[in-house]
């Protein structure tokens, strides 16, 4: 759980490598594979604002652009005492302290109600990843040792292709250009592949090219299932943004807020928020877009209800309900691929079944959240500084 919500410092890439190795760890264990991989997706994505680690990708998108949703409608970039705010740190003491609570409750979770449900499901093993226990062997030690000095050998090859070939410099122009970013993907393949190719010769798993290339076409397996999911999802996330349904939820969930007459209740109106903001997270994925289009009305909205719902409060809301309900919506765009890594295990498991299995988590994340903001909010605790 602690992995999976510290993951949001490198963005997205704890989807991709947390959760798979989260079971395969408890693979190993003996245990089902799926009572890891859903505390790690519990943690990588319902805990996706919380961290140790200030002015992440993720506070800055939401600092700054709150700073210009509140600014663009002439309301203070101000906490409660008055205190003018950083965007990129605004949330510091909220997110330090949510860090611990929910890799605390999500532990809880698991251990008593996803583990023991998922204890008494059947699951297999793949062939591959059939592990007797966790002792390496000579041949696993050399391969380390051997990966440990392509990985070096490899960052080296790449700082000095950003140092040289692939410096930023102007064009005939005079526009800059980077063409050290302008490979980034094919930099980091190279990367990846140096250690994967060095750990398979030196540990004797691979003994010719050929073997390289099965070995890589074995892994676009799980592409399939990604492939066919995406389409499907993406279709349905084109004919929502054309139908503008996302937009009218948010139209409703405002005229809702307004209309409960809670400006003499802020603790009320700051619940009622978080509560909107999740349903509404239900039909509209991404934190991004979903900022940019809840921001501008619910930072001036609630402002002018109860000066008391400063913009980093409104803020701190919206990120308690964007990720605590991340994990039960189809509409989080890693939710296919999450499906994918579980049906190595399962392969009749469907996509009911996974967001059933990460209920508990979302209930008891958004529970516990919504007090601990709560908590910050009447003790007038300062979210950041």
């Amino acid at each position: 759980m602690f992995l999976g919500i510290m993951s949001s410092i490198a963005t997205d890439a704890g989807y991709l490598i947390l959760i798979p190795l989260a079971g395969l760890l408890y693979a190993g264990m003996g245990k089902n594979p799926l009572i890891g991989m859903a505390a790690a997706f519990a943690g990588v994505s319902a805990g996706f604002s919380a961290n140790l680690i200030p002015a992440t990708p993720i506070d800055v998108i939401i600092g700054v652009n709150a700073q210009v949703f509140a600014e663009a409608q002439g309301v203070p970039f101000v906490n409660a005492a008055g205190e003018a705010l950083t965007p990129a740190t605004m949330h510091y003491y909220f997110i330090l302290t949510s860090t611990f609570v929910l890799a605390a409750v999500g532990a809880w979770v698991t251990l008593k109600f996803v583990g023991p449900r998922l204890e008494q499901k059947e699951f297999m093993v793949p062939k591959e990843l059939q592990i007797s226990d966790f002792d390496v062997t000579p041949a696993e030690q050399r391969g380390l040792r051997w990966s440990g000095i392509a990985l070096v050998l490899a960052l080296l090859a790449v700082f000095a292709l950003r140092m040289g070939p692939l410096a930023p410099h102007e064009n005939e122009a005079g526009i800059e250009v980077t063409p050290f970013l302008n490979n980034i993907i094919l930099l980091i393949t190279f990367v990846f592949t140096a250690v994967g190719v060095a750990f398979g010769v030196a540990s004797g798993k691979f003994a010719s090219m050929m073997d390289v290339v099965k070995a890589m076409v074995k892994q676009m397996d799980t592409m399939g299932y990604i492939l066919v999911l995406t389409f499907f999802c993406y279709n349905f996330l084109g004919v929502l943004n054309y139908s503008g349904l996302g937009a009218y939820i948010t139209f409703l969930g405002a005229n809702l807020l307004t209309g409960l007459g809670l400006q003499s209740f802020p603790v009320l109106l700051l619940i009622g928020f978080v509560l909107v903001t999740a349903l509404i997270n239900l039909f509209v994925g991404g934190l991004t877009s979903k900022w940019m289009l809840l921001g501008p009305i619910f930072i001036p909205m609630l402002y002018m209800v109860n000066p008391a719902m400063t913009p980093d409060l409104v803020a701190a809301a919206f990120r308690v309900a964007d990720s605590a309900t991340n994990i039960i919506t189809p509409m989080m765009s890693y939710a296919g691929i999450i499906l994918a890594f579980m049906r190595k295990y399962n392969p009749q498991l469907s996509f009911g079944e996974m967001i059933a299995m990460m209920i508990p988590y979302s209930i008891a994340f958004m529970l516990v959240w919504i007090a601990l903001l709560v908590g910050f909010f009447t003790l007038g605790i300062p979210l950041g500084f």
